[in-house]
């Protein structure tokens, strides 16, 4: 319930005073407690179809915009508020001598106020098998129209477009003897513009990926848009980007999943790099259908392992490099008891984020007030925007799996399951470090876990070189995979040294027949996937 004292104080002179407001709501969470506020301060109400319903059955006198306008509502609700005396009510400028002599000749009646938000077309929109002609009907036009006509005349009318707003605008009346001021006015009509924004962008898009206007609406995903539309409202402001000098702020896509819209159950406040991490973190994790755990530092992988429990997966991926895990981040693909919790809770990291936690582990991390914890619904990312100087890149999400039936053994000799195994997790892994690529790992006690990671070099061999001089588990008997191909047999011989006995690559190279030949003398099993996963960042 919204509740509010009438002040008795001398209104400023920048206030309008609502006297009349329309009302036309998709959302009516809060308006009967905010259309109560409105004619506490005596304000006419008049409202549409469904929105003068709820309020009539709440008791509140409410007028049809049928008897506004002269006009009965029709086409099945199509046109009902497109006619002039809606919008001379709301566009008329009020200290424009010839604007109130017009409508006082055409006896329009003044709109101080308009709540309005609109239909839900995303929501349709996105309704798998949706019929095209429900996607076309829930295109709101006379909604959007009401919000820019108020908008653009926001000198004289506020407009409301978000049920948050109710209860701060029910307390500047409250203070102001039923007035609102020019910079609530102002506000309102910039958070307006950027709802119509959205919205039309919303449609714009959703009808690109329709291919042809029939009974259902047929989405054509893979086709990339012929423009990039953003229009992501800002959800927090952060303390500073990836560097203090740098300003940074985070913003949503509305659709409460992913790393951006995760719901943060305790510690400190996210930071840029944190929120980097974390969006890497969850995204290797995802990788995994069993058990997994990873640690990331600097938005690689240090640590990676699957697990039969979630606290035997992070030991794992911990034992794989602890000491680059000081200070990282974690991501978990399953609830975090109290088992991992407390063996968690032994190191200092960042964050953590999961699809859940129990009690008793919320319980354990919460003698770590710093820490943060993030609970996550997941979702798909279907594409990757990137800024470059005058202009967008854009591509698909990579999210190619390979499966042992898709293995080409080049090799003489056939890898075990057990190398198999490996080979398909260290390959998993290798996706999601940055190029150059050489991930080390193992399979031991049924679950794959990384030794050694060498990211981001300049050449093939040093990635080889430095994955193998990061681990710290033995190298013996150990798999190999590289995100590209080996353009020269060196970079082999480099991870054959190093103790693999298996490598994983696409294969593609001019000199593969050399470096299949240079497997076979060193009697290492080799197969080709026939797809990379470059990494630049």
């Amino acid at each position: 319930m919204i509740e509010h004292d009438v002040a008795s104080s001398t209104a400023p002179t920048d206030l309008r005073q609502i006297r009349r407001a329309l009302l036309s709501v998709t959302d009516k969470t809060g308006l009967v407690d905010f259309a109560r506020v409105l004619a506490s301060f005596g304000v006419d109400l008049v409202s549409t179809g469904g929105t003068a319903r709820a309020l009539r059955e709440a008791g509140l006198p409410v007028r049809d915009i049928s008897d506004l306008t002269g006009f009965p509502e029709m086409l099945d609700g199509r046109v009902k508020t497109l006619h002039p005396k809606v919008h001379g009510g709301i566009l008329h400028i009020r200290d424009n001598a010839e604007h109130m002599a017009s409508v006082a000749e055409h006896q329009i009646e003044p709109i101080d106020m308009v709540v309005v938000n609109l239909y839900a077309f995303g929501n349709t929109a996105n309704r798998p098998g949706v019929a095209f002609a429900d996607v076309i009907e829930n295109i709101d036009i006379g909604g959007p129209s009401m919000v820019r006509s108020a908008a653009k005349n926001f000198a004289d009318v506020a407009i409301v477009t978000s049920v948050a707003d109710y209860s701060r605008l029910a307390d500047e009346m409250a203070a102001n003897s039923g007035g609102l001021s020019h910079a609530t006015r102002w506000r309102l009509a910039k958070t307006a513009f950027a709802v119509t924004a959205a919205y039309d962008a919303g449609i714009a898009t959703a009808l690109e990926n329709i291919e042809t206007p029939s009974g259902k609406a047929i989405f054509l995903q893979e086709q990339l848009p012929s423009t990039v539309r953003v229009n992501d409202p800002l959800l927090k402001s952060l303390r500073y980007g990836e560097n203090p000098h740098q300003k940074a702020a985070l913003y949503t896509d509305g659709s409460e999943k992913g790393v951006a819209n995760a719901r943060q159950l305790q510690g400190k406040e996210l930071s840029y790099n944190n929120i980097v991490d974390l969006d890497a973190c969850w995204e290797l994790v995802s990788e995994f259908d069993e058990p997994a755990v990873v640690i990331i530092k600097h938005t690689n992988p240090c640590g990676a392992s699957t697990g039969a429990t979630v606290a035997e997966a992070y030991r794992r991926a911990l034992e794989a490099d602890p000491v680059s895990a000081f200070g990282g981040v974690i991501g978990i693909n399953r609830e975090v008891d109290a088992a991992a919790a407390e063996e968690i809770a032994k190191l200092f990291v960042e964050a953590i984020v999961a699809p859940s936690f129990t009690s008793e582990a919320l319980e354990r991390f919460g003698t770590k007030k710093n820490l943060r914890l993030l609970e996550i619904s997941p979702v798909d990312i279907p594409r990757v925007l990137k800024q470059v100087s005058g202009g967008m890149l854009v591509q698909d999400a990579d999210r190619l799996r390979i499966s042992e039936g898709e293995l080409q053994i080049v090799s003489k000799r056939t890898p075990t399951a057990e190398e198999l195994r490996a080979l398909l997790f260290a390959w998993g892994v290798c996706k999601h470090v940055k190029s150059n690529a050489i991930v080390y790992a193992r399979f031991s006690g049924g679950h794959g876990q990384t030794v050694g990671i060498g990211a981001g070099q300049m050449s093939r061999v040093d990635a080889a070189r430095f994955g193998a001089m990061k681990a710290v588990l033995p190298l013996k008997g150990i798999v190999a995979a590289s995100d590209a191909f080996f353009p020269f047999a060196d970079g082999l011989e480099v991870v054959a040294q190093a103790g693999a006995t298996a490598v994983i690559q696409p294969g593609g190279s001019v000199r593969d027949a050399e470096v299949i030949e240079a497997a076979d003398r060193l009697g290492v099993a080799m197969a080709f996937t026939g797809v990379r996963h470059f990494r630049h960042g």
